[in-house]
């Protein structure tokens, strides 16, 4: 139990944090999709390119680097 706990502890932490980049980065549009790889998002990086939050190994950002 204390697993799953911290494991929606950390789910939820994360998608506020992501929730806050949206404020700072509002053409990745995180607050829609948390940063997840979705069709719009991987549509963001590939028009933007990534920004200081993406993971520049992660499929999708890495070849936009």
């Amino acid at each position: 139990q204390s697993i799953a706990a911290a494991s929606i502890l950390a789910k939820v932490s994360r998608d506020r944090y992501i929730v806050q980049m949206d404020e700072l980065y509002p053409q990745y549009g995180f607050k829609k999709h948390k940063g997840y790889g979705t069709k719009d998002h991987l549509d963001a990086i590939k028009q933007f390119g990534p920004c200081p939050i993406h993971r520049l190994t992660f499929k999708g950002v890495k070849e936009y680097v």
